[in-house]
């Protein structure tokens, strides 16, 4: 039985993942219906806690781009990008990761592909090197962001399982095992492919007049208007993002009260709601932002989507997994325990299959954590979880695709030799053994 409820879980995570965004929770949901109808498993308790901190955290988020805040962001981060055109495939990357550990999300990454598609060409710099590795630092930089819906999913998960690990552990292990990760695989990205003015089809498209020559400006420049509550929304943001921090790694900062004798500190689930509902009130408030436009941008409805994603499939996986706790412990625990690693493959090859690293989060690291795979291993193959752009057809994959317009970003003739293949596993790879070294030194 267990090999045929195994087999629903997958056919409604392939069918969720095909209709895509929150057909992947729906999918989910039907699937647990099966299981529970069908099969009679009983239904796991709902990720109530992940969804609220999730939704508290993109409601801050919304907020802040409806107040202009991340078109400051993208200001700040064109300025940047134009004093060092040369160095582009270093500095887009570098950038598109501070977007992300900013905004919780990679889904800002749209705002800044343009710039570095166009500011590589105008450099004589194949665009392709750039765009790659920095559509891969936008969601590598998810398993190191505090906010991100990933990181608050693997921080409730560990404070149910009651592990005494904290957010300034995970940041201390993920934020430079992804960095250099992302380093390492844009030092490999400057050497992809010919150079730009070599590359027969940008040569081809420059004849036609689809594209300016290298080292030609387009004459095309977005006009920004900077508000101060653009800047006040930001500066908001940041501080929220700062607490979070804080009061997730002193523990004795935050509210503390008697229970059974014994005085236990507010839960980070309640303390991230707390923080970022308190946050978006205050964004709104003083930057007079009308609520509607909170709700209807990018940020907030890809948010909201993964919040869809993970009621559903998250729910579903782990009803199958506690069902069958017993028989997948015993078939695969010695393995894993006496190789870990092998851990992050699973992780890596379901995060393909379910486009979310929170939702791969949700529904396999509760089978990790029964399996007694320590949290410093856990927290050492987070990054596994980005294994999204495997099948080009994710969101921002193909926005880079359309951003540049020489060419040299493209999908191969047999799908898989695509422009994000080669820096999304040289990073993926290089964060997880740094995750192992830095987890055996630090945790």
């Amino acid at each position: 039985m267990i090999w045929l409820e195994f087999l629903v879980v997958l056919i409604f995570i392939f069918w969720g993942a095909r209709l895509g965004g929150v057909g992947l929770g729906v999918m989910g949901g039907f699937g647990l219906a099966v299981l529970v109808f069908a099969f009679g498993l009983q239904p796991t308790s709902p990720p109530i806690d992940v969804i609220l901190m999730i939704l508290a955290v993109v409601t801050a988020a919304g907020a802040m781009h409806a107040a202009g805040g991340l078109d400051y962001l993208v200001y700040l981060a064109e300025k940047m990008l134009r004093k060092n055109p040369s160095r582009i495939t270093f500095m887009g990357p570098i950038v598109t990761y501070l977007f992300t550990f900013f905004a919780g999300t990679g889904h800002v990454a749209y705002s800044v592909l343009p710039v570095i598609a166009e500011v590589a060409r105008e450099s004589g710099v194949r665009p392709e090197r750039p765009m790659g590795i920095s559509v891969i630092a936008s969601q590598q930089s998810i398993t190191a962001c505090p906010i991100s819906a990933a990181t608050v999913a693997l921080l409730g998960l560990f404070s149910t399982a009651g592990f005494t690990v904290d957010l300034m552990d995970i940041m201390m292990i993920c934020v430079p095992s992804t960095f250099i990760g992302c380093m390492i695989a844009a030092l490999i990205s400057a050497r992809t492919g010919v150079e730009l003015d070599d590359d027969p089809e940008f040569q081809k498209r420059v004849r036609e007049g689809l594209v300016e020559p290298s080292g030609v400006t387009s004459g095309v420049k977005k006009e920004y208007n900077i508000t101060g509550a653009a800047k006040i929304s930001v500066l908001l943001f940041l501080i929220g993002a700062l607490l979070v921090v804080i009061l997730g790694s002193v523990e004795s900062l935050r509210p503390a009260w008697e229970v059974e004798g014994v005085m236990k500190p507010m839960s980070m689930p309640n303390t991230i709601e707390i923080v970022m509902l308190t946050i978006a009130a205050l964004i709104m408030v003083l930057s007079k932002t009308k609520v509607e436009k909170v709700i209807n941008n990018e940020v907030f409805i890809a948010g909201a989507t993964a919040v869809i994603g993970i009621f559903g499939i998250a729910w579903m996986g782990d009803t199958f997994f506690q069902n069958n706790i017993e028989t997948i412990n015993g078939a695969i625990q010695d393995v894993v325990l006496a190789q870990p690693w092998t851990f992050a493959i699973a992780l890596f090859f379901l995060s393909v299959l379910l486009y979310s690293q929170a939702a791969t989060v949700r529904a396999l690291m509760p089978l990790g954590i029964s399996l007694g795979i320590s949290p410093a291993f856990l927290i050492a193959m987070f990054p596994a979880v980005n294994g999204y752009f495997f099948i080009p057809t994710y969101g921002t994959i193909i926005a880079a695709l359309n951003f540049d317009r020489t060419g040299t970003t493209h999908i191969g003739k047999y799908l898989f030799n695509h422009s994000f293949m080669v820096p999304g596993i040289v990073a993926t790879i290089i964060a997880v053994a740094v995750g192992f070294g830095l987890s055996a030194v630090l945790l």
